[in-house]
This record gives structure tokens, C-alpha cells and sequence, in this order.
């Protein structure tokens, strides 16, 4: 099951359920068993720059950060992979620079969480240029047509 979690003081400003496609997508391009569950939490500026702090060190917002998990729900017996949260306004901000939609831009960010929750990284060339590759299979499947690097 994939969950969407929204901050309480911001409005979702798209379907849901394309971010859940984005993810599923994702899962299923990777071969993940589809039972798998995982969490998107939609948040702003200040919550990612916290957690960036926090957990990287890095003082400054960021768009997407992935929390994986990869423990088994004792109820469900389903692995939880974890949690990607967004900044909804550097998403906005980003779609803006980058001349595509919002729905694009969060759609390329679930994309990209996931796959680190699945182990995918970008850290090495070689690791940088099969994640950017997957990445962009996605999209292409999901009808995306952001182009973004890393």
C-alpha cells in the first residue's frame, strides 16, 4: 500500500493518484513485489531543510529526501520500504524554472525517491548513470517528459 501524507497547513495541489502511479511504477520497473508498502509525505521548506540538517548535515531545503526502512510489517507480512518526503514548494519552484507542471515535477520526485528506497544511489558515475537511466525509463513509461540530472 502506498500512502500520501499531506502537512496540515498545505493542500494537496494535485491528484493523488498520480503520485501513487509514480510510485507503483517504480516498483513495478524495478521488479519490487507489489505488496511492498512505502509512504510520500508532501511537507515544506523548512521540514525537508530540518531533516537535511538532521540526518545529512546539509543546512539548506531540498526537494526529495528517502528514509528507507525495509522491515517487515508483522501484521501484513508486507516489506515497508520507507518514507520519501517533498517539498511541495521547491517542487514548485523547480516546475517553474524547469517550464513544466507541478504534477510533472512531483511525479519526477516520487520517481526518484523511490528508487533510493529501493537502493538505488548516485554517488559513483557508474551508479549516477543506471539510476539517471531507470529514472528516465519511468518517466518516459508514466508519459513524463522532464528531463533532470543529478
Amino acid at each position: 500500500m502506498i500512502t500520501v501524507q499531506v502537512n496540515q497547513s498545505t493542500t494537496l495541489p494535485v491528484d493523488e493518484t498520480i503520485l501513487i502511479q509514480a510510485a507503483q511504477q517504480t516498483l513495478l520497473s524495478a521488479s519490487v513485489d507489489r505488496e511492498s508498502e512505502l509512504s510520500i509525505v508532501l511537507e515544506d521548506d523548512l521540514f525537508l531543510q530540518q531533516l537535511n540538517q538532521k540526518y545529512l548535515g546539509i543546512d539548506t531545503p531540498t526537494d526529495v529526501l528517502s528514509f528507507p526502512a525495509g522491515h517487515i510489517d508483522p501484521d501484513t507480512n508486507s516489506v515497508y520500504l520507507g518514507d520519501v518526503i517533498i517539498s511541495i514548494p521547491r517542487a514548485q519552484s523547480q516546475a517553474t524554472a524547469g517550464n513544466h507542471t507541478l504534477a510533472d515535477e512531483l511525479q519526477l520526485l516520487v520517481v526518484h525517491g523511490v528508487l533510493h528506497l529501493i537502493g538505488f544511489d548516485h554517488v559513483g558515475d557508474e551508479d549516477k548513470k543506471n539510476m539517471q537511466a531507470t529514472q528516465d525509463e519511468i518517466l518516459k513509461q508514466l508519459g513524463v517528459k522532464v528531463k533532470a540530472s543529478f
